[in-house]
Parts: C-alpha cells; sequence; structure tokens
C-alpha cells in the first residue's frame, strides 16, 4: 500500500500546525525568521484590504461613483478617530513581544489583561463622541453636499462596531507579539469570505448601498474579534487570562499609554495630514474623490508588503531586546530592509506595467480612470522609500522608543505634508499636486527615519531590564 499522499498530507498538517505555535525570533537567520513571520502577515494584510476594497468594487459598480466617493471621504475622519486604539494596539505589541522575549509570564499575563479592559473603555468613548460628532466634522472638512448624507450613514454604522475593529487590532497585536502571525491569518480569511457574502447580499441583493457596505465590514470584524480571542484562551501555556487579570493596575496601564499614545499622535498626525488636505481633495469635485478612492485601494494592497515587515520587525526587535540581543536587532533590521525593498520594487512595476487594468475594476468613467492611473504612476517610486522607512521605524518602536517616531510624524506633517500641499495646489491648480507632495512626504519622512535609527537612542529603550550579552545571536 502506498502511503507517500497520506505522508505528505501529514507533513502539510504538521506544517500547518507548527505555524500556530509561537515563533521564538531571539535564535536562528534573522531574515528567515522574518520572513516566515512576515508571510501570514502578508496574506493577512491581504484579507484586511478585501474588506474596503470588496466595498469599494460592488459600490462602484452597483451604486455609482458618488457611493464610491462617499465612502473615501470619511476615511480620514474615521482613521482619527481609531488613533488612540491603533495606538495601545500597537503598545500592546511592543510590551508583549519583549516580556515574552524575556520569558516573564506574570507580566506578560497581566500586559494582556490590561489592554483588554483599556481597549473597552477607550472604545465606548470613542464611539459615543464619534457619533455625537460625525455628521459636524465632516461638514467640517468640506464634504460636498451631494454625498454627505451617506458619508455620515457609512460611518456611525463604522462607528457602532467600533468595538469589533477596536479588539481585532488587539487580540491580534497580543499574538504577533508571543510569535503566532498565522492565526489572525485564518480569521481574517474568514471574515473576509463572510464579508463578500454580506457585500453581495446587503448592497447587491437588498440595494442597501454604503449602509450594507458598512454593516457588512462590522459583521466581519466582530466575528475575527471572537475568534481571536478563543485563539488566546487557547495559549494557557504560555500567559494566563482570567478576572483577576482584567483588573486596572497604575504599571502597565502607564506602560501601555506611555508606548501607546506616542504611536497614537504618529497615525494621529497622519490622520491629521489627511484631513487638512482633505477641503483640497473635496474642492476638485466627486469624480476626482473617486479617482482617490481607487489609488488609496490600490495603495493599501501595495503597502501591505511594507506594514507586513514592519510589523513583522516591531515583533522581532521586541523580542530580541527583551532577551537582551540589541546587536542581533540591527543585523535583523538590514535584512529586512533589503527583503522589503525588494518586495516594493516589484509591486512598483506591476503598478506601473498595468496599473489601467486594476483600476478598472473598479469603475468605467473614463475620466475618473485616467486620473487613477496618473495618480498611481506619480506614488509608484514612493513605495521603495516607504518601505525602508517602515522597516526602521518598526525597529525602534519594537526597541521601545515610541516617541522618536512621533516626533518624525508630526515634524513630516507640520513642516512638510500639509504646507507642500497647499502650495502644490496653489501653484499647478490641479489634483495631481497632492500626490506630489505626498510623494515628497514620503521621501522625506525615509530621511528622518534613516537618521534617527543612525543616531540609536532605541539602544537604550527596552522596557525589560535585565543583564544580558548585548551582542547576543
Amino acid at each position: 500500500m502506498n502511503t507517500e499522499p497520506a505522508s505528505r498530507r501529514k507533513g502539510v498538517l504538521m506544517g500547518l500546525k507548527q505555524q500556530f505555535t509561537a515563533i521564538d525570533m531571539t535564535e536562528g537567520t534573522p531574515w528567515k525568521k522574518l520572513g516566515l513571520f512576515a508571510l501570514p502577515l502578508l496574506v493577512g494584510n491581504l484579507f484586511q484590504q478585501l474588506y474596503s476594497t470588496v466595498d469599494a468594487i460592488m459600490l462602484g459598480n452597483f451604486v455609482g461613483d458618488y457611493a464610491l466617493a462617499a465612502v473615501g471621504v470619511t476615511i480620514p475622519a474615521h482613521f482619527l478617530i481609531m488613533v488612540l486604539m491603533m495606538g495601545i494596539a500597537l503598545g500592546a505589541g511592543v510590551m508583549v513581544s519583549q516580556y515574552f522575549g524575556a520569558g516573564r509570564r506574570e507580566e506578560l499575563s497581566r500586559t494582556i489583561g490590561n489592554c483588554i479592559t483599556l481597549t473597552a473603555i477607550a472604545g465606548v468613548l470613542i464611539m459615543v463622541i464619534g457619533l455625537l460628532f460625525s455628521r459636524t466634522l465632516l461638514v467640517f472638512l468640506g464634504v460636498p453636499p451631494e454625498i454627505l448624507d451617506d458619508a455620515v450613514v457609512y460611518m456611525n454604522v463604522l462607528l457602532w462596531g467600533i468595538l469589533g475593529l477596536a479588539y481585532f487590532n488587539i487580540f491580534s497585536g497580543i499574538l504577533r507579539g508571543v510569535g503566532d502571525a498565522f492565526s489572525p491569518l485564518l480569521y481574517l480569511a474568514i471574515a473576509s469570505v463572510l464579508n463578500i457574502i454580506l457585500n453581495f447580499i446587503l448592497i447587491a441583493g437588498l440595494d442597501w448601498g454604503v449602509m450594507g457596505a458598512a454593516l457588512g465590514t462590522v459583521i466581519s470584524q466582530a466575528l475575527t474579534s471572537l475568534l481571536c480571542l478563543r485563539r488566546l484562551r487557547q495559549m494557557r501555556d504560555r500567559f494566563d487570562i482570567g478576572l483577576s487579570y482584567l483588573r486596572p493596575q497604575k504599571k502597565y496601564v502607564y506602560q501601555l499609554l506611555k508606548l501607546g499614545v506616542p504611536t497614537g499622535v504618529s497615525q494621529g498626525a497622519f490622520a491629521v495630514a489627511m484631513m487638512a488636505v482633505q477641503p483640497l481633495a473635496n474642492s476638485f469635485g466627486p469624480l476626482f474623490l473617486a479617482a482617490n478612492v481607487i489609488v488609496m485601494r490600490v495603495d493599501g494592497f501595495v503597502m501591505m508588503p511594507n506594514f507586513s515587515f514592519g510589523n513583522a520587525m516591531s515583533v522581532y526587535a521586541g523580542q530580541n531586546m527583551g532577551a537582551g540581543k540589541v546587536e542581533r536587532i540591527s543585523k535583523g533590521t538590514k535584512q529586512c530592509t533589503l527583503l522589503a525593498f525588494g518586495t516594493a520594487f516589484v509591486l512598483m512595476i506591476i503598478i506601473l506595467l498595468f496599473g489601467r487594468q486594476i483600476a478598472g475594476l473598479f469603475t468605467q468613467t473614463e475620466e475618473v480612470l485616467d486620473m487613477s492611473i496618473q495618480f498611481l504612476r506619480i506614488l509608484a517610486v514612493g513605495y521603495l522609500t516607504f518601505s525602508v522607512n517602515m522597516v526602521l521605524w518598526g525597529a525602534m518602536r519594537g526597541a521601545g522608543d515610541a516617541m522618536t517616531p512621533m516626533w518624525a510624524s508630526l515634524i513630516n506633517t507640520i513642516v512638510i505634508r500639509v504646507p507642500v500641499a497647499y502650495l502644490l495646489v496653489y501653484i499647478m491648480g490641479r489634483p495631481v499636486a497632492l500626490m506630489y507632495s505626498l510623494l515628497i512626504a514620503w521621501v522625506f519622512n525615509t530621511m528622518l527615519a534613516l537618521i534617527a535609527y543612525r543616531i540609536g537612542r532605541w539602544r537604550t529603550k527596552g522596557i525589560v531590564k535585565q543583564e544580558a550579552d548585548a551582542g547576543g545571536g
């Protein structure tokens, strides 16, 4: 009897099972560990992008360009509302990875419990405040009247479901912090399939428009967060989860906020820049806004490897900082930068060759298509620089230095992004000026990252104090 197929299946199943175990990145070849960890992150980001992309494709084809524009104008405002949650999630990831690398079970468990409680408090506050001021905020941003009502509906539905998204970010950050990048990937795949099904039902079937798109996203995200919580409860061999760990403790809340608030401010600076530039974008009309949504959706896919390598580098740096292996972080940063840059180069070529075909998935309006491909070609080279700064900032954050990226984001926003956008629009008088300003901001941010990394303040920012061989690994 031929047992080879059965043995092969068993080998595949064992390989998948190993992916569910925590990856220790304090040993072994850095680029191999980073690649192994980044791959499921990349695929997970792909599924996460499917949420918004399927929404955009369905709305553009079944409802129209105005519905597409209505969704697009909410992105900066919704992103700003979510920055605190993103900060807590990233702060949690740094703490978890460092405590995991140091083998501190008690501190790891209390960090996780405090994250869960802090997220619940912040999520409810943000939801209430957001619902009260969503229309006011969108009016302030100059959203065109013909798409304002749809924009408010879309944003409010997402706010009602904010805890689902918040807890997915927190739980997936914790799982990645202990080296499990595969579980969030699996759950995102399940949720993405559900989101696609719900989009067909709610948008194409029931004709609920932007509300249907938002509902599909909220339901899918809630399911994903529940699946992540279930996975965390199965990892009792590495940490403990229980009511006693949910009680807020000053030490952990302070450390979470110390790491999370600067990261949130960094993300907030980006959101504020988007909002400050939004009136310029709105002034060019709904068709430009529709093209801008297409660019952002395509941009989201192209940026996925950059974010994946950046997140992988953050966990890698956190675990090695916790283990006292500082020089191993430097070695991994160099190797990860080469991986990220090479991947970005390949994607840049794809955009340059097939940008029109990709944009054609969203709309058949020639004017929108022409603008979309022009914008994508301008931004294409920027993906190379962005790949470098994501890895460097990821390494610094993972090592415990959240302040330097924050100040860099503020400088980049105040000095470059917003002023240059207004200056170029004034000089050129065309929407393409906004793309050039974004490209310039990316290049400047990369220069800041290179300088900050070489200065090396991140080397002294570990939260776990211990004597270790700094040259280990």
